[in-house]
């Protein structure tokens, strides 16, 4: 699962410079000449040696032609800032071989290797967006009702687990489109816009696979090869052959002017942070989508005004960054890249200033 996930987040960074944001490239101040990529970096956080704004990094990359695989980069390669006609530019250089010679000098030379895109340097960390990349959906009502569901066991059971046989039934459809697993959901979280009271959808947990060992008319048969907790009658049942993540990632702003609340978060209780994953009111129906990143701001204070004895919001403040890993119709995740301050619930997520 984890060598999928890799595969799947590694970055697209060959992009052609005439496809450049209106937002300005920013170095960071006290920026490096150049890094060596080591183990365990991702390329956000690469990017934020070099970069204000890290999402800008394809902006100034620059494509170095002897390079098979421009856009990928493992750890040993050289990322170096120059300068072209005056504006920067950020380029790789292969892995380096170390040696250190007799007097103490340490001596770099090009090393030719074999490399795996399974080793390429990630995007943003795996670890924290696993389980929402296959496990996680987001459905209307009218899917709910309309997807097929366990409607019992062997020996008049209620419960089942891994090894167990259940029944399912398509009323529906049918099985039309059958296919060899299935994946089992159980509908929770209730998506409501904080703004409009519309609701954007339901929250699909998969707490199981099934492998189909059987099929007459309505009915089908499903050995139980996995669960995360028991199931019961009228779980749903989701295809598991078109949960696919996107091959490549590409950090960009979104293409029209998003203003977003975040109304969700998970395994979390009063606010987020660094690596924690929230749930946006936008989606693609809005214009976002997978690679988009969106800045956080926190909502100024009510407070007080004791001269004149009225209520006031202080101004609002940007608290952090996150970029748009799985897009719904009318909501999204987003993995928190960038926590200056604690994130809120309904704190307010927009396209980056200048993209628009």
């Amino acid at each position: 699962m984890m060598k999928s996930v890799q595969r799947a987040l590694a970055f697209g960074l060959l992009v052609s410079l005439s496809g450049l944001a209106a937002a300005q490239v920013m170095l960071k101040e006290g920026h490096p000449g150049k890094y060596f990529v080591k183990n365990g970096d991702t390329l956000w956080d690469i990017s934020a040696r070099f970069l204000q704004e890290p999402w800008q990094w394809p902006e100034i990359w620059q494509i170095n032609e002897e390079i098979s695989n421009p856009h990928l980069i493992y750890p040993g390669d050289e990322i170096r800032l120059t300068y072209v006609d005056g504006e920067p530019r950020l380029s790789v250089k292969r892995g380096v071989e170390e040696k250190t010679l007799p007097n103490g000098t340490v001596k770099l030379t090009p090393k030719v290797r074999e490399i795996a895109n399974d080793e390429a340097i990630l995007a943003i960390p795996a670890g924290a967006i696993a389980a929402y990349l296959k496990e996680g959906l987001v459905v209307s009502r009218q899917e709910i009702a309309e997807a097929p569901y366990i409607v019992g066991g062997r020996d008049r059971r209620v419960i089942f687990g891994e090894g167990d046989t259940v029944y399912a039934r398509d009323a529906m459809t049918q099985w039309e489109n059958l296919e060899q697993g299935y994946g089992f959901y159980r509908t929770g979280e209730q998506y409501v816009d904080p703004d409009t009271n519309e609701v954007l959808g339901y929250e699909a947990r998969q707490i199981g696979l099934g492998r189909v060992a059987g099929h007459e008319e309505d009915m089908l048969t499903l050995q139980v090869t996995k669960t995360s907790e028991d199931l019961r009658i009228d779980d749903r049942l989701f295809s598991t052959e078109d949960r696919r993540v996107r091959s490549v990632l590409y950090p960009s702003a979104p293409d029209t002017k998003i203003e977003a609340k975040v109304i969700r978060f998970f395994d979390r209780i009063n606010s987020v942070a660094r690596n924690d994953v929230v749930v946006v009111n936008k989606g693609l129906r809005d214009g976002l989508k997978e690679g988009n990143v969106l800045d956080v701001f926190g909502q100024g204070e009510a407070v007080r005004d004791r001269q004149r004895g009225d209520m006031v919001r202080l101004p609002r403040e940007r608290t952090g960054s996150m970029v748009i890993f799985r897009a719904f119709d009318k909501v999204s995740y987003g993995l928190i890249m960038e926590s200056k301050r604690p994130i809120y619930m309904h704190d307010i997520a927009e396209s980056p200033a200048g993209s628009y």
